[in-house]
């Protein structure tokens, strides 16, 4: 079953592990997502998170150019097995040619200096999707946790942002995004902002890694009115593998069964349209049954003994996606 994933934190681990002297060979990384492993799990496409987090960085955009000119160099040493995409036709090219397909996404707002210039010059160098936000308020908005850097305790590091939404700059980047064909995503955006990102826009928009709030209450995942405007729209959402967003599973289930458990929730809600993946992949913790992306035919597995159709994990592990890209990109 080919896979479409719409989130992965692999650039900034592979940075990371470039600063520290490691190995960061993108064929046979350390990294939950790597070639080999995308080969075992059969991918069509990943999109790569230019992850960064405001809270370690006063240069995002610097900190951000060097993750591009690490994916390039990535790219061009492998693009035997994998091709980046900045359109639906390269998607179906690098089909047609054999080889898996990557996209370039960004991962906190605040890369672009709240400067719509800055955020043409990235889509020259090929980001075609970033959420506003990511953890920390920035000068387009409010995330739906905010981590509060003074704070001495680690339990006392987190604080609710559910009723501020998008500033002035957000409601701009909105339209800048939307005319560009950049695609709006909502995840680690605050409640408030999701539906301001719904009053401004007409295009379809997605949450890449955000699960259902009623099965797991994380204020990072959906409610069941963000999942039915989302769904109207013809937006998706991307099934998050992490476990504080899945929640803990029953006695007798694995991570794997909780993620279905999600997938079932939200096509009941928004429909079988609704559903995709953006697995989290190096920026959550590995655990036995969702250790890295070669898992994914167990997840297929799963699915099938969950009871949904061939239809919908179809739709689900790549046609839903593949949908969006082709209306937006």
């Amino acid at each position: 079953m080919k896979i479409v994933d719409m989130h992965c934190d692999t650039l900034s681990a592979l940075l990371s592990a470039k600063r520290q002297g490691k190995n960061f060979d993108f064929e046979n990384s350390d990294t939950q997502i790597s070639l080999s492993k995308m080969q075992a799990g059969d991918y069509l496409l990943q999109n790569f998170a230019i992850f960064v987090n405001l809270g370690e960085t006063d240069s995002p955009l610097p900190e951000a150019l060097e993750m591009i000119l690490l994916f390039e160099s990535e790219m061009e040493k492998h693009a035997d097995l994998i091709r980046p995409v900045r359109s639906y036709a390269d998607i179906e090219q690098n089909q047609a040619d054999g080889v898996m397909s990557a996209l370039l996404t960004g991962e906190e707002g605040e890369i672009t200096m709240g400067n719509p210039d800055f955020l043409y010059f990235l889509y020259k160098l090929g980001m075609r999707m970033m959420t506003l936000t990511w953890n920390y308020e920035n000068s387009l908005g409010f995330p739906n946790v905010r981590l509060d850097k003074k704070a001495s305790a680690s339990s006392d590091r987190y604080c609710l942002s559910q009723n501020k939404g998008l500033k002035e700059q957000g409601i701009v980047f909105l339209e800048e995004m939307e005319r560009l064909g950049m695609i709006i995503d909502v995840s680690h955006l605050s409640d408030a902002g999701f539906y301001d990102v719904l009053e401004h826009t007409t295009k379809p928009f997605v949450a890449s890694h955000s699960n259902a709030r009623s099965v797991c209450p994380a204020v990072r995942n959906l409610t069941d009115d963000m999942v039915r405007r989302l769904a109207e729209r013809g937006g998706i959402t991307g099934i998050n593998f992490c476990k504080e967003f899945l929640g803990k599973p029953d006695v007798s289930q694995n991570y794997l069964d909780q993620a279905v458990v999600h997938m079932k929730y939200l096509i009941n809600l928004g429909g079988e349209d609704f559903v995709a993946l953006g697995s989290d992949f190096d920026g959550i913790t590995r655990y036995h049954d969702l250790s890295d992306c070669s898992v994914m035919p167990k997840l297929v597995h799963t699915m099938k003994k969950a009871g949904l159709t061939p239809t919908q994990i179809e739709k689900i592990c790549y046609k839903n996606t593949l949908r969006v890209y082709r209306e937006l990109l």
